[in-house]
């Protein structure tokens, strides 16, 4: 994150009549900011523009990965900045970027197998069961499971658990055995697409029929659909049954 005060307007800065503040610390400089303030709309508040750091604001991208302390608890916690609300004295530190090694492989020469998660990423059969890194998934992600489902070979279970994962990196900057384990998991989901999962009846030909411009029309349509249409039709379509 980056500050930038001179940017915030005065009627941005100026509270309710109504509002309830309560102090917060931002890079160790005390703040009075809304009650009921997310941690993104507390930084905005106090002047802070984001640069970095942020994205989405909905809980999807895991751009805004942050780490806090609150009062009299001596734990390190975590959670998304655009979800997480602020308590009273919450001492906040962004983090822009967590180191995490990502494997350079062609998918095309792995197998869906143990040996190429040993060989990949040997690091993930370092795992001590700790389950850090499920407390600190902002998605509620069962993390340790996936791991210990490739660490028997049910490359199957652990595309399953991890589906959801946003990538915001808060996993791995908690494991003491320093696995990324957002990685291991899309190489996870990767193989089980590839080799493992069952293919759609009709995929390959509606793929050619994509590059052949047979639904140009339609694509130009969805790029220029509002949102609650675009909704409307997604949930609306036909879902063929595996």
């Amino acid at each position: 994150m980056e500050e930038n005060k001179s940017v915030m307007k005065k009627e941005e800065k100026t509270p309710s009549p109504k509002a309830k503040m309560i102090s917060l610390y931002i890079m160790g400089k005390k703040y009075e900011v809304p009650e009921g303030s997310t941690i993104m709309g507390a930084l905005e508040y106090a002047g802070y523009q984001l640069k970095r750091g942020c994205g989405c604001r909905e809980g999807f991208c895991g751009a805004c990965a942050t780490v806090y302390r609150t009062t009299d608890d001596y734990k390190i916690k975590t959670g998304l900045a655009c979800q997480t609300v602020v308590e009273p004295n919450m001492y906040l530190a962004q983090i822009p970027f967590f180191p995490a090694n990502k494997a350079l492989y062609d998918l095309d020469e792995l197998e869906p197998s143990i040996s190429t998660f040993q060989e990949v990423y040997p690091e993930t059969f370092r795992c001590v069961s700790c389950n850090t890194c499920t407390k600190a998934c902002p998605q509620d992600l069962e993390v340790m499971d996936y791991i210990q489902a490739l660490i028997r070979g049910d490359i199957a279970q652990a595309a399953d658990l991890s589906f959801d994962c946003i990538m915001c990196g808060l996993c791995a900057a908690r494991c003491p055995a320093e696995i990324v384990q957002y990685n291991v998991a899309v190489l996870a989901r990767r193989l089980y697409g590839k080799y493992l999962s069952k293919k759609g009846e009709y995929l390959e030909s509606r793929l050619k029929e994509i590059k052949e411009h047979k639904y140009d029309k339609e694509i130009e349509e969805f790029m220029h659909m509002d949102r609650e249409s675009f909704k409307k039709k997604y949930y609306a379509r036909d879902i063929e049954k595996m």
